[in-house]
């Protein structure tokens, strides 16, 4: 009875995780509540000048590529980091706004690579989460059968019962972490938000 009672309870608590269910239909292995943007849009963050001619000049100029390292990394402080941009961008005229493009693209281009690949791990643990959520309920479902056969398997009873125990404890481990991944791209959108402020700032 007590196994019954698990394979049930099982089966329900796995139906009702969050990735069985996706928020938004055009992206099914989206798991969050957040709604998914593929990727960030320059104009909806910079209101400097254009970036267009700059590609990836910013990675040939190698003071510019080691602050963006810096400045893109979350473990520097976000005050420091306006701190050093503000140093970095004082003066004035083309070569001023030139050092600033530069720096915005190399942060744009960072932190939306970041994101990116946090998102993409967030899909693929999305995959990985269905997969075992399947083979909890395909394990569940031979419970079930097993505990009514004329003459149950009480070793396969079991065995299924410990399977089952253990893959729901670590399904639940790994699903309790997934609100905090999600609000990772959020994070990072934040920053790259508050370092083009603090570099167009610079500019004013």
């Amino acid at each position: 009875m007590k196994s019954q009672v698990l394979a049930l309870a099982v089966t329900a608590g796995v139906l009702a995780c969050p990735g069985a269910q996706a928020a938004d239909s055009r992206f099914p292995d989206w798991p969050c509540q957040q709604i998914k943007v593929p990727s960030l849009s320059v104009a909806a963050i910079w209101s400097g000048p254009s970036i267009d001619d700059v590609g990836d000049a910013w990675q040939h100029d190698q003071i510019i590529a080691d602050l963006v390292a810096t400045l893109a990394a979350r473990r520097t402080p976000l005050d420091q980091a306006e701190k050093q941009i503000g140093d970095f961008l004082k003066g004035g005229g083309a070569e001023h706004q030139q050092k600033a493009k530069l720096l915005f693209a190399g942060l744009f281009d960072t932190l939306g690579r970041e994101r990116s690949t946090v998102m993409d791990g967030i899909e693929r643990f999305s995959r990985r989460e269905r997969t075992n959520a399947a083979q909890i309920r395909a394990e569940a479902a031979e419970l079930r059968t097993e505990q009514s056969a004329a003459t149950p398997d009480q070793a396969k009873i079991e065995d299924l019962t410990n399977r089952i125990t253990w893959g729901t404890r670590i399904f639940e481990e790994q699903r309790k972490t997934i609100n905090y991944v999600c609000e990772v791209p959020q994070i990072i959108e934040r920053r790259l938000f508050a370092l083009a402020r603090a570099i167009q700032q610079a500019l004013d």
